[in-house]
């Protein structure tokens, strides 16, 4: 099954060399799970001919908002509504989480609780799982036809899923513990507290739940459909 990768933003450039760029994390991530992908750069306007180029899509992190004004945007989120109509299933994450909610008529805004950084818990149904977040954005008003399937005291909408159409998840279980680490050496002085910074520097190391949303991610895509 061929996937795209709907490249929304990069990793700090002093982090590519040693750990790459979004999507080297996420075919890492999905290794070994019977899925093959292409990259198509979307934050510098390239962009699949057709939702039918590949077999689903995911959509990477941004240090954008959704909300922002830049030239990507608003043909990501026709792009989005068009794959939906087709029903080419699409996978979100933090970024990609936000403007496939936003595309579809849901809100975005920078949250009024600040930041969440680290490995946090989720409740996913019962089930608690344990995954690294970077974000201050938040869906805050979620699309007709989204159930939440991940939600803590931070983060009501953390996990959407849309019937077979879309799974979106508001952390990152591409992110490894070091990649948090540095993007708190590289991008979080100044904007992300430093008490937070420090108590997320000492959870690191814990194991954390990625494997499982990555088989989430896989099942998701290779369900049967109409």
């Amino acid at each position: 099954m061929k996937i795209g990768i709907l490249q929304a933003g990069q990793s700090p450039e002093a982090l590519k060399d040693e750990m790459g760029d979004y999507p080297d994390m996420f075919e890492r991530l999905l290794a070994g799970r019977g899925l093959e992908f292409r990259t198509y750069h979307v934050e510098a306007m390239e962009f699949p001919k057709d939702v039918h180029e590949c077999d689903g899509w995911l959509i990477t992190g941004s240090r954008h908002g959704a909300y922002e004004d830049h030239p990507f945007i608003r043909p990501l989120e026709d792009f989005i509504r068009r794959a939906y109509a087709e029903r080419v299933p699409l996978v979100g994450i933090c970024f990609g989480h936000q403007i496939i909610a936003q595309a579809l008529g849901g809100r975005v805004e920078k949250f009024a609780g600040g930041w969440s950084v680290g490995p946090t818990e989720y409740d996913f149904g019962g089930e608690r799982l344990k995954l690294n977040a970077w974000h201050q954005d938040q869906v805050v008003e979620r699309p007709a036809g989204a159930r939440v399937v991940a939600s803590n005291a931070f983060c009501e909408n953390a996990a959407l899923v849309y019937d077979d159409r879309a799974f979106t998840v508001q952390a990152h279980p591409e992110f490894p513990d070091a990649f948090i680490d540095g993007l708190m050496r590289t991008r979080g002085k100044g904007r992300v507290p430093d008490a937070l910074m420090e108590a997320a520097s000492a959870r690191l190391g814990q194991p954390n739940s990625a494997a499982t949303i990555a088989d989430r991610i896989a099942d998701f895509f290779k369900q049967p459909r109409a």
